[in-house]
């Protein structure tokens, strides 16, 4: 028979009354929290859950507030961005500062930034504002695609993703389940596919298929593989390479692009007024 929050409040208290006045010593009470046991759509949904609470989810994340980090991105020819990421986890807010630019608005010298206040993407170029709606549109994919990376694992649990157990694979003497993410569709437009690798022992994403559908990419997949930090009660897929691949997640002579976050902090007191242009 389940008790209302006050009757069980009464009782409590007439009980720890009584062990006052019979007992020379306190006894130990422990409360016992129910917790709801989680259903699944399939397997694959469940090796993503189970993932999740390995690496942390999103109320995990929403705990620490807002992250600052260095974003390292590098291009086999040896072209780079380095940017100062800023990200409020309420509302999804973003912003980034470029110390380097090689391969964001290279014409332009000198110092970018560019952010999403929550209601519009916005870019400066040495303090001053640009209203290119070009350049515009480009940090409107920048800004969203950045934080997306960052939060990836934790945005997969969203009532939205589709999720697909697709079989058992062995690579390199590893065994992986291997799971299919989508998501659904908007106004039926194409929507971006994830094959994630899921490592039999760990339970971590050691690689995983990508396609990017705002710009077309749908038949040639990205293989992105991933190695991890532990940072502040988190596992974070710090350092990561990708190049093209096929769905077998064949591995391409083609070089590797690069992908480094650095000098990661949570919980840094940002305000959203450090988001406005």
């Amino acid at each position: 028979m389940k008790l209302s929050l006050l009757t069980a409040i009464i009782l409590s208290t007439v009980l720890l009354s009584c062990n006052d006045k019979n007992q020379s010593k306190s006894n130990e009470i422990t409360e016992t929290v129910e917790t709801a046991t989680p259903t699944f759509q399939n397997k694959g949904q469940e090796l993503v859950y189970t993932m999740m609470q390995k690496v942390g989810d999103y109320n995990t994340l929403r705990e620490h507030k807002d992250v600052v980090y260095t974003y390292h991105y590098q291009t086999p020819d040896g072209k780079a961005d380095i940017s100062t990421e800023k990200y409020l986890f309420d509302g999804e807010l973003s912003y980034g500062s470029y110390q380097k630019h090689e391969r964001t608005f290279a014409d332009l010298e000198g110092h970018i930034e560019q952010g999403y206040d929550g209601s519009e993407y916005w870019l400066k170029h040495n303090g001053t504002v640009l209203n290119d709606t070009t350049r515009l549109k480009k940090v409107a994919f920048n800004r969203p695609t950045n934080f997306y990376w960052f939060t990836m694992f934790q945005k997969l649990s969203d009532p939205s993703v589709n999720y697909e157990y697709l079989k058992e694979e062995t690579i390199n003497n590893v065994a992986y389940d291997v799971v299919k993410v989508s998501f659904q569709s908007v106004e039926n437009k194409p929507t971006d596919i994830y094959q994630l690798y899921i490592n039999k022992e760990t339970s971590l994403v050691d690689q995983f298929l990508f396609t990017v559908a705002d710009f077309g990419v749908l038949d040639t997949p990205r293989l992105m593989t991933l190695q991890y930090e532990e940072v502040d009660g988190m596992l974070l897929p710090t350092k990561r390479l990708y190049k093209k691949s096929n769905w077998n997640a064949d591995v391409s002579e083609e070089p590797w692009i690069q992908v480094n976050w650095s000098d990661i902090k949570f919980n840094n007191n940002l305000s959203k007024d450090d988001f406005k242009k």
